[in-house]
């Protein structure tokens, strides 16, 4: 696989994707990219998913078998006749790649990382039937991966193949057809003291987790600006990080309704509008206030630290917010607006998420405390 990378957008929600070249046969052959994304969707000139793909391949429109004398072509680029072509793999090796590439997508484990947890199993165990399960793991690689498995480029997947094949039967990584020598309980043992020496060298080799880091990433939080026309529910889950939530806040002997009304408010030069600005009876309404007020000269060199102090003062004036903000832990805070500047919001593969990295500071100033004020209790 290419390990590019691209997404698509659906209902709002980036799904990430990737390509890899591919012929489709429409008359001609048509060097083309076949798409596929987190969400089992493929793109082939068509939209399928994995069964899809299995039968656009069984049709040959998705050709893995090239007739010599045939036209192809690339599109904007060129066209040519096959002389002598050989294809690099099957409808049956193609269709495991897609599957695989589905899997990392999603940050799942793929048929050859399931392989290696079937090795850990029955190295651990030795019982008959892990060693089945591993062999059954192996021999779902596609054919054509299962060479390096075990990322040694040396012995390549030998050990392993040892252990998936039972004593007497030929070696079944050996792809040479009656040479494959019969596997014996010496090389079984030769495996075992290799998988051996292979965990202590990891163990030496590994670089240690460094000491503050968490055990396990977290999954991201995903904060998208959302309207109530009907009102606030009394439990908005991630919303309560909105900057438009309702929260009053007290700055400097002054209350404003909303972190945005403050935000905006403190940006002008106009005392009139900054007070118009605060008395606005919805955030929306505040920012179409502040749109062309007289903005503060060094405004776009202090509104980071503006904005951190505002966040500071909601969660610490309202301590239920703050422990909604507690509970979302170590994760990353991604903070989306369709309006908003890209320096505040996460747009795509844009914006530099200013508001999200903030609420992570917020975050972790209040985890502090708490932390010191345990240590002193």
């Amino acid at each position: 696989m290419t390990r590019e990378r691209t997404y698509r957008i659906v209902d709002g929600e980036r799904i990430e994707g990737t390509w890899r070249p591919i012929f489709i046969r429409n008359v001609d052959y048509h060097l083309t990219d076949l798409l596929i994304f987190a969400d089992g969707a493929i793109w082939c000139w068509e939209w399928v998913d994995l069964d899809g793909l299995r039968a656009k391949l069984e049709s040959g429109w998705v050709a893995t078998t090239l007739e010599p004398g045939a036209r192809a072509t690339a599109h904007h680029l060129g066209a040519w006749r096959f002389g002598e072509p050989r294809s690099a793999l099957t409808a049956e090796m193609l269709l495991g790649e897609v599957a695989d590439e589905i899997d990392r997508l999603n940050d799942r484990p793929d048929s050859t990382d399931r392989c290696l947890q079937a090795l850990d199993r029955y190295l651990d165990t030795r019982t008959e039937e892990d060693r089945q399960a591993l062999r059954d793991a192996y021999l779902d690689i596609p054919e054509h991966l299962r060479v390096y498995a075990l990322g040694d480029m040396d012995n390549k997947d030998r050990p392993l193949a040892v252990l998936c094949t039972p004593l007497g039967e030929p070696l079944l990584a050996n792809r040479t057809p009656g040479s494959a020598p019969a596997v014996t309980e010496r090389m079984r043992e030769q495996a075992y003291a290799y998988f051996g020496d292979s965990a202590q060298a990891k163990e030496r080799f590994t670089a240690p987790r460094p000491a503050d880091d968490p055990e396990t990433p977290s999954t991201p939080l995903h904060v998208t600006q959302t309207v109530y026309p009907q009102g606030w529910p009394t439990d908005p889950g991630p919303h309560f990080l909105q900057n438009d939530y309702p929260a009053p806040i007290e700055i400097a002997s002054t209350t404003y309704p909303t972190v945005e009304h403050a935000y905006w408010a403190l940006s002008t030069t106009d005392p009139e509008i900054r007070e118009r600005i605060r008395q606005a009876d919805r955030a929306v309404e505040a920012k179409r206030l502040a749109r062309d007020a007289p903005r503060l000269p060094s405004w776009p060199d202090a509104r980071a630290a503006v904005m951190a102090r505002l966040l500071r003062a909601k969660f610490r004036q309202h301590p239920r917010l703050a422990d909604y903000l507690l509970s979302t832990g170590g994760t990353h805070i991604h903070y989306g607006g369709g309006s908003e500047s890209g320096y505040w919001v996460t747009r795509d593969q844009s914006g530099r998420n200013w508001k999200g990295r903030l609420l992570e500071l917020v975050r972790s100033e209040l985890t502090a405390e708490q932390v010191i004020e345990h240590m002193f209790d």
